[in-house]
């Protein structure tokens, strides 16, 4: 494994925000209490630890789970791979986290929040119904291409074979379908419009899935090495794919709307 891997997740600000917050984590070190900063013994582990902040050790960990999860999936990552790639001890990382599968979860209620937030944004500024189709495409798409890691982790081909975390990412489209409904407003009875909500998340699903395996960049979610010019090229992809499916989308959704 890679140690130090640090990505940086755009959306922080929903740390702690989710199932499994700050609350929930283990009792941290007497160091953390008094000083603020998590800390390791050197007589466990040989590898020094950069200190700091507990908050921002939480993100670091965030950062690096989100990073192998995506890369690797839910079963062939190890809570020791976590903390080898951040260069700290596994003890350190059950300060923060309870589980993998408390880690797994929370990572999961982060990035999905997140590209619920974009979605809405982008779509606040839309004049009318065309429009709003448009760029709410425009803003799941931006987020794809920027942040390939959390895009893997919702939409990889590794699903965890697992029960709970298979209805964990069944809520994710969920959520993201009730965000979308409102914006179907065609005069429509609730179920109609929510299972036309469900229709274009899966659109923009299916598209992600095929994009992210024909034209993603490298694991680590950088394109070109993260080159201007590929990140310029990003950034019309993202307006592309948004366009394309914008016009595919409205198509049927207008038909509804003159119903």
């Amino acid at each position: 494994m890679i140690r130090g891997v640090t990505v940086g997740i755009p959306w922080a600000n929903h740390l702690g925000k989710g199932r499994f917050g700050p609350g929930t984590t283990m009792t941290a070190m007497s160091t953390t209490a008094a000083t603020g900063h998590d800390g390791g013994s050197a007589a466990a582990d040989a590898r020094p630890i950069r200190r700091l902040t507990a908050d921002a050790r939480r993100r670091q960990l965030f950062d690096v789970a989100l990073s192998l999860f995506a890369e690797h999936g839910y079963s062939a990552t190890t809570m020791d791979d976590i903390a080898e790639a951040a260069g700290v001890t596994k003890p350190l990382v059950y300060q923060h986290f309870e589980s993998k599968r408390a880690l797994y979860l929370e990572l999961l209620d982060v990035v999905s929040h997140g590209l619920i937030d974009r979605i809405v944004q982008s779509t606040a500024a839309a004049e009318g119904p065309r429009q709003q189709v448009e760029f709410g495409f425009a803003g799941y798409f931006e987020l794809m291409v920027d942040n390939e890691l959390a895009f893997r982790l919702l939409y990889g081909r590794d699903a965890p074979d697992d029960a709970e975390l298979g209805a964990a990412l069944h809520r994710v489209e969920e959520t993201i379908a009730q965000a979308i409904d409102p914006l179907i407003d065609a005069g429509l009875d609730p179920e109609h419009r929510l299972l036309l909500a469900h229709a274009v998340v899966g659109m923009a699903e299916g598209a992600s899935r095929h994009w992210l395996d024909a034209h993603g960049g490298s694991p680590d979610g950088t394109a070109g090495g993260g080159a201007p010019g590929a990140q310029l090229d990003r950034a019309a992809e993202a307006s592309r794919l948004a366009a394309q499916l914008a016009d595919f989308a409205w198509a049927g959704l207008r038909q509804v709307h003159r119903i």
